[in-house]
C-alpha cells in the first residue's frame, strides 16, 4: 500500500479573522497566506514518512540501476511551472510515477557499486529535525547547540575510532563536519600551503613552486584541490605504488629530495586508508616518517575504510596515524549516516583557522570576540552550515558502538566469503588484496569478457557493479557495505555473476 494515497487534497486555508482596533467587530480577511499550516504539515509529514517506510520495505523489488534513457525524466515533466499551487497528494503521486523510475537505488541491498552511501532510520529522522529547526550554524552565537553538539560528537568519534588524542578539541586540534572528503582534502591542502609559505600565499598568491604528493591510486579530489588551491596540476606528483597498490615511501622520499634540489617547496602528502579503486592501504607510519623529516603536512584520507576503525582488530591498517596533521572519514559512506556528513580533524586548529578566517564587521559578536567559543565558519570553505551533527548524534546513540561494530564486521565477513568464492572458481581471479569490504576481481577472459559481464548484470537490474583498471586491466569491483545487505544478497550476486560468465 502506498500511504500517500490516503492524503486527500487539503482544504483551502480559511480566511483569517482579526478584531479591528477601532471597534469590536470581527473583520474577515480574504487574503490567502499560501503557506502550509501546521496541521497540513503534520498530515503531509505523516504521509511522507509512510512513503519512505514503504519505499524501504520494497526497495529490493526495483532494478538497482535506473533503466531510463537520457532526457526521459525531463520529457515527462511540464514545460512550464504551475501558475497555481497543487495538492500535496499530487506531488507525492508524481514522485512515485515520474521520479522513482529515474532513481538508482543506492539503498538497495543489491547495490555493490562504487562505495556504500548509506541512509538509516535514525539518520533520516535526525536530518528531518535539522531541516525543521532550519538552523544556519555559521557562528557559535547563531545557534550554540549546533556548534557544541558537533564538537562533542567529533570528540566521541576520536575515542570510537582510536584516533590520537591530539585531534580532540580539548587538545591542540579538533574536528569539524564537512560535506565530503573532497572539501576536507582541499582544506588540508590550503592549511598546508599557508604553513609552507609562512602564511603569505593567501595575501600574495602562489609562486608556482609548491609541490603536493599523492600516489597513482589517490582519489581524483586531490588533483582538483591542487587546481583550486592555485598549486596547479603540474605540481602534483604521482608517486608509484608497490604490488599491493600502496604508496612506496622510498619513491616518495626520492621525489621530495629531487624537488628540493630543484628549488621547489614540498608542502603536503596525502596518504590513503582504503583507496577508491582497490581499497589499497598506504603505509601511514613510513609515509609519516618521510613527512616528519621534511616538515610536510600529512593528510590521511580514510573516506570509506575509516569506518572500519570502529573495530580494534582493523586499526593496524592505519598504524602511524599519530603522525598525521589531518584525517578524514565519511560516516555517510559506511556508518549509516545519510549524505552528506564527512568528519575532518586537524592536529593544530590554529593553522586551519589562520588559513580560512575572515571577519567582516557584520559577523562580529561578543562571543567570538571573547575567544571562548568555536566558530566553525573558520574551519571550511563555505560560510553557512547546516546542523549535520544531529543525524550523526542520532545514529551513534541509536546503534551504539556495539551495533555499529556488528554491521561493519558482518560486511567484512561477507566480502571475505565472496573473495573465497572467486578464488575457488578457475574462471576468475582476485585482482588485488581485499583487507576489508571491497573485492576487486575479474574473469580471466580479458577486458571484453569483464565488460560484457558487468553490462549484462547492470542491465538486468538484479544488482549493480562498477569497475576500475588495475595494472591496465579492466577489473570488476564488488563493494559490500549497504546498510541492509545480507548473506543472501551476496550469494545471489555471485550466482548471477557465474550465470553471466557461463554465457560467454
Amino acid at each position: 500500500m502506498n500511504h500517500f494515497q490516503t492524503s486527500d487534497v487539503a482544504p483551502p486555508t480559511p480566511p483569517s479573522a482579526t478584531i479591528s482596533p477601532y471597534s469590536a467587530e470581527v473583520i474577515v480577511s480574504d487574503e490567502k497566506s499560501f503557506h502550509m499550516t501546521p496541521d497540513e504539515f503534520r498530515r503531509h509529514g505523516h504521509a511522507v514518512v509512510d512513503w519512505i517506510a514503504d519505499y524501504q520495505s520494497r526497495v529490493e523489488s526495483f532494478p538497482v540501476l535506473s533503466q531510463v534513457k537520457p532526457g526521459e525524466i525531463r520529457a515527462s515533466l511540464p514545460a512550464s511551472p504551475p501558475a497555481h499551487g497543487e495538492s500535496f497528494a499530487a506531488l507525492l503521486q508524481d514522485v512515485e510515477k515520474l521520479i522513482l523510475p529515474g532513481v538508482t537505488h543506492w539503498q538497495s541491498p543489491n547495490f555493490f557499486a562504487y562505495f556504500p552511501c548509506n541512509a538509516s532510520g535514525p539518520g533520516i529522522l535526525g536530518d528531518l529535525l535539522s531541516s525543521g529547526l532550519g538552523v544556519q550554524g555559521m557562528l557559535w552565537s547563531t545557534s550554540p547547540a549546533c556548534t557544541e553538539l558537533e564538537t562533542h560528537v567529533m570528540d566521541w568519534l576520536v575515542e570510537m575510532l582510536g584516533l590520537p588524542a591530539k585531534f580532540r578539541s580539548s587538545s591542540t586540534g579538533g574536528g569539524v563536519i564537512q560535506d565530503t572528503a573532497s572539501s576536507a582534502a582541499l582544506c588540508a591542502l590550503l592549511a598546508a600551503r599557508e604553513r609552507a609559505t609562512g602564511y603569505t600565499s593567501n595575501q600574495k598568491g602562489c609562486d608556482g613552486r609548491l609541490v603536493v604528493y599523492v600516489s597513482t591510486q589517490t582519489h581524483s579530489s586531490l588533483e582538483k584541490a591542487a587546481m583550486i588551491a592555485g598549486i596547479g596540476k603540474d605540481n602534483l606528483r604521482l608517486i608509484e605504488v608497490d604490488q599491493n597498490l600502496a604508496m612506496r615511501p622510498d619513491a616518495l622520499a626520492r621525489q621530495i629530495e629531487a624537488d628540493k634540489q630543484a628549488g621547489l617547496t614540498p608542502c603536503l602528502v596525502c596518504a590513503t586508508v582504503g583507496t577508491t579503486s582497490s581499497n589499497a592501504m598506504d603505509p601511514i607510519a613510513a609515509v609519516g616518517e618521510v613527512c616528519r623529516r621534511h616538515n610536510l603536512w600529512l593528510h590521511v584520507d580514510a573516506a570509506m575504510s575509516g569506518t572500519a576503525m570502529l573495530c580494534p582488530e582493523f586499526r593496524h591498517l592505519q598504524n602511524g596515524v599519530e603522525l598525521a596533521d589531518s584525517y578524514n572519514f565519511n560516516p555517510h559512506k559506511w556508518m549509516f549516516t545519510n549524505f552528506d556528513c564527512s568528519c575532518f580533524w586537524v592536529a593544530d586548529r590554529k593553522a586551519l583557522i589562520q588559513t580560512l578566517s575572515i571577519l567582516p564587521e557584520y559577523l562580529r559578536n561578543q562571543a567570538t570576540e571573547s575567544g571562548a567559543v568555536i566558530d566553525y565558519r573558520d574551519w571550511h570553505i563555505q560560510l553557512g552550515r547546516r546542523f549535520r551533527s544531529l543525524k550523526l548524534w542520532f545514529v551513534i546513540r541509536h546503534y551504539g558502538v556495539e551495533g555499529l561494530r556488528h554491521h561493519v564486521r558482518e560486511h567484512v565477513r561477507l566480502a571475505q566469503q565472496f573473495a573465497k568464492w572467486v578464488q575457488s572458481d578457475s574462471r576468475f581471479e582476485v585482482a588485488a588484496p581485499a583487507p576489508l569490504n571491497l573485492v576487486c576481481f575479474r574473469h580471466k577472459g580479458g577486458d571484453t569478457a569483464n565488460q560484457a559481464i558487468m553490462d549484462s548484470l547492470n542491465r538486468s537490474g538484479d544488482l549493480y557493479l562498477t569497475h576500475t583498471k588495475l595494472n591496465g586491466k579492466l577489473t570488476l569491483r564488488l563493494s559490500v557495505g549497504q546498510a541492509n545487505t545480507q548473506g543472501r544478497h551476496v550469494e545471489k550476486a555471485w550466482k548471477r555473476i557465474c550465470e553471466e560468465a557461463g554465457k560467454l
